[in-house]
C-alpha cells in the first residue's frame, strides 16, 4: 500500500478544479512541499492554461476522452506515486472513471450549488475518501470560512482560469495540506537520488537557484540557458530530477548525448528516453505529428492518439523526417520523457526550438547551427490553427 497520500479535488464542470490545483500547486512550491499536480482526465490542461493568455488557452485547449485502458493506466500510476498528489479527476466522472477514487486517499470538495454537492459527497463517501475540505465555488460571491473544525469549510470567489485563488478559506486550505504532505523534503529528495542509475543527478531547481536562473515564481528563464551549459561538465552521463521546463529537459539531453540520460519521473520513477524512428508514422500510430510550414522553419504539432502514451510502448514510435539545413519548432502535450526523446532524434536538425504556451507565440531555441540563433534564444513561431 502507497503511504503518500493523493487528494482529490472534485465538483462539476466550470467550478474551477483546475484553478484551484494550480493555485494550491504555486502556494506549495512557494513553501517548499514536494508533490504533483495529476491531471486525471485528458482534457488538455496544465499550469500552461493559467499561465498562457486566455485566447491562446482556448485556441489550443484539446477535449480528449477517457478510456477504460486510459483510465486503468492513470490508477496505475497514481498507485506507484512517487510523492505526494493533488488529482483532478475531470468534472463529470462516469462509474468506471470512478475508479480513479480507489487510488486516493483524500477528497477536497468544490461545488457551486447544492444539487453538485451531494452528487460529488455521494460519490467520495462510496470510494472511503478522507474529507478535507467541503467549499462552495462563487464566482461573484466573497472569499470567507463557514467552520474550521474537521473539515474546512467557507466560500472561494473568483476561481477563474488566468486568476489565482486567494482569501481566508484558500489560506487555511494551503495549511492543511502542506500540514498532510509534512514529508521531510530532503527525505524524499535522497530516497529518489539513491536510485537514480547516473552518478550526476542535477537537482534542476536547486541548479537553477545557484546560477540564478529563476525569476520570482521560481521558473527557469530561457537567457540563462547558455550560463547553465557553459557551468556543466559536457557529455557526461546525467541524471535529471525536480521541475523543470520541458525546453529545459530537452536542451540537456542534447548537452549530455552521446552519454546516456535518466531523467525522474514521478509517475515511473528513473526512466531512459526511449528510442524513436524518424519515419512517416502511420496513421493509427499512438504518437501523432502534423507538419506545419511556417516563413523560416517547420513547426510540428505532436498530439497522442489516446490522450495517454504509455512508456512501454514508446520505444519505436516514429516521428516524421525533416528536411537538411532546416529549423524546427516543437510543439504538443507530452510526457517530459517524450520531449528529451524527440530532441535526440531530432539532433541533426539545423536549429531546434520547444513551444510553450506560456511565452505566448515563442519557442525556445535549445540547439543551434545558424550564427544567426543563439542557444535559449526566443524565436517567434505562432500557433497554427
Amino acid at each position: 500500500m502507497n503511504l503518500l497520500p493523493a487528494i482529490v479535488i472534485g465538483g462539476p464542470p466550470h467550478s474551477g478544479k483546475s484553478v484551484l490545483a494550480y493555485s494550491l500547486s504555486q502556494a506549495l512550491r512557494q513553501c517548499k512541499v514536494q508533490h504533483y499536480v495529476l491531471r486525471a482526465y485528458p482534457d488538455g490542461e496544465g499550469d500552461w492554461a493559467n499561465q498562457a493568455k486566455q485566447e491562446l488557452v482556448r485556441a489550443i485547449r484539446i477535449k480528449g476522452v477517457g478510456s477504460p485502458e486510459w483510465v486503468q493506466r492513470i490508477c496505475r500510476d497514481i498507485d506507484r506515486r512517487h510523492l505526494p498528489l493533488i488529482v483532478d479527476p475531470g468534472g463529470k466522472p462516469t462509474a468506471w472513471q470512478e475508479a480513479i477514487f480507489d487510488y486516493c486517499t483524500h477528497s477536497i470538495l468544490l461545488w457551486p450549488d447544492a444539487a453538485s454537492r451531494e452528487v460529488w459527497r455521494s460519490m467520495f463517501y462510496r470510494h472511503s475518501l478522507t474529507a478535507i475540505a467541503d467549499l462552495q465555488s462563487d464566482l461573484r460571491g466573497v472569499n470567507a470560512i463557514a467552520d474550521a473544525s474537521t473539515i474546512l469549510q467557507g466560500t472561494l470567489a473568483g476561481l477563474e482560469r488566468g486568476q489565482m485563488a486567494s482569501g481566508p478559506a484558500f489560506d487555511a486550505l494551503v495549511e492543511r495540506i502542506c500540514g498532510l504532505f509534512a514529508y521531510a523534503p530532503d527525505d524524499l529528495r535522497k530516497r529518489h537520488i539513491r536510485q537514480s542509475p547516473a552518478e550526476l543527478v542535477l537537482e534542476l531547481e536547486r541548479l537553477g537557484r545557484t546560477l540564478d536562473a529563476l525569476d520570482a515564481t521560481e521558473e527557469w528563464q530561457p537567457q540563462c540557458l547558455p550560463a547553465t551549459l557553459d557551468y556543466l561538465p559536457p557529455a557526461v552521463p546525467l541524471g535529471l530530477y525536480g521541475r523543470a521546463p520541458n525546453w529545459l529537459y530537452a536542451a540537456l539531453a542534447l548537452f549530455a548525448y552521446p552519454e546516456s540520460l535518466c531523467q525522474f519521473d514521478v509517475r515511473l520513477g528513473w526512466v531512459s528516453p526511449p528510442l524513436l524512428c524518424v519515419a512517416q508514422p502511420a496513421e493509427e500510430a499512438l504518437l501523432q505529428a502534423t507538419i506545419h510550414h511556417q516563413a523560416d522553419h517547420l513547426r510540428i504539432e505532436f498530439a497522442l492518439r489516446e490522450s495517454y502514451l504509455d512508456y512501454g510502448e514508446a520505444d519505436g514510435l516514429c516521428i516524421p523526417p525533416i528536411p537538411p539545413d532546416t529549423g524546427v519548432v516543437l510543439s504538443g502535450k507530452l510526457p517530459q520523457w517524450m520531449w528529451t526523446a524527440i530532441a535526440l532524434a531530432y539532433r541533426s536538425a539545423h536549429w531546434l526550438g520547444i513551444y510553450q504556451p506560456k511565452l505566448h507565440d515563442k519557442a525556445v531555441i535549445i540547439k543551434s547551427d545558424d550564427a544567426r540563433l543563439a542557444v535559449g534564444q526566443l524565436v517567434r513561431s505562432p500557433v497554427c490553427k
